[in-house]
């Protein structure tokens, strides 16, 4: 959930968040090289990542990741939660499906669920929501099957579903995140760019490709600190911005979005 009005359309915000698993060090990885994770360190960032989305008006609630979980943090894969309904997802990574369980025991209390089925896959991180429409990522961890059974289940709802391949990067919003309204911020090097040719967007900082994924609620926006340059053409455009250090989780392939569903009740 991006880009909404809260006074107006969400009076309380929930964040489903998951804590950091004492395996993270065994997450997946696909265009990254593995690296030593410091999990202490990690969990303080994301502790701190808590507070700040509590700073942006929303409830936490958190779940728990053990040991058999090592990519748990990263919730928004799970699920992908709309006004009226949450879809759970069929992760790409076949290690990370017992993750949804749990997310939709939470979820069932706020919203009637629905499924994605095998063979179809779905990653949380590759789906974007402006309004009615959805952008959804054909990447290495959604597939078309995915795309075309979230696409079958939203169209009576009124929604529309415009997908696209990315490269390079993990998710779809690894390249691009919604930002207040119709308004996107992206990398056009990671994905088409004509997929938002309805919406207005801002490009990342050059030197600092790996930006795009941010979390905004009205017109606050939690963006990396390693992406000053990218803070700054928010702040530009009218953006109350906060830098918040995920690095340790960053080395997972990891972001802002990724550690959190965030919805309205």
């Amino acid at each position: 959930m991006n880009g909404y009005d809260v006074a107006e359309r969400m009076p309380r915000l929930i964040a489903l968040t998951r804590s950091v698993s004492p395996a993270m060090a065994d997450c997946e990885l696909t265009h990254l090289p593995r690296v030593p994770i410091e999990v202490d360190r990690a969990a303080k960032q994301h502790a701190a990542y808590e507070q700040a989305l509590e700073t942006l008006g929303c409830t936490v609630h958190r779940l728990a990741s053990p040991a058999d979980m090592p990519d748990g943090v990263f919730i928004e894969d799970t699920a992908v939660v709309l006004d009226d309904i949450a879809v759970i997802t069929r992760p790409g990574a076949a290690s990370r499906r017992p993750e949804t369980t749990s997310v939709a025991a939470a979820l069932r209390r706020y919203r009637s669920l629905y499924h994605v089925e095998a063979p179809g896959t779905l990653d949380g991180g590759d789906v974007l929501r402006v309004g009615r429409s959805l952008y959804l990522g054909v990447s290495g961890r959604t597939n078309n099957d995915g795309a075309k059974q979230l696409e079958h289940l939203l169209a009576p709802m009124g929604y529309t579903v415009k997908c696209s391949s990315v490269r390079g990067c993990l998710h779809l919003k690894s390249a691009a995140s919604v930002l207040d309204g119709e308004e996107v911020l992206l990398n056009p090097a990671l994905v088409d760019a004509a997929i938002f040719e309805r919406l207005k967007w801002i490009e990342v900082s050059p030197e600092e490709p790996f930006s795009a994924n941010v979390l905004c609620i009205g017109r606050k926006v939690l963006c990396p600190a390693s992406a000053p340059r990218t803070r700054e053409r928010l702040r530009e455009n009218g953006y109350d911005v906060l830098a918040v250090d995920l690095s340790e989780v960053a080395k997972a392939e990891g972001g802002l979005t990724c550690c959190s569903l965030v919805f309205g009740v």
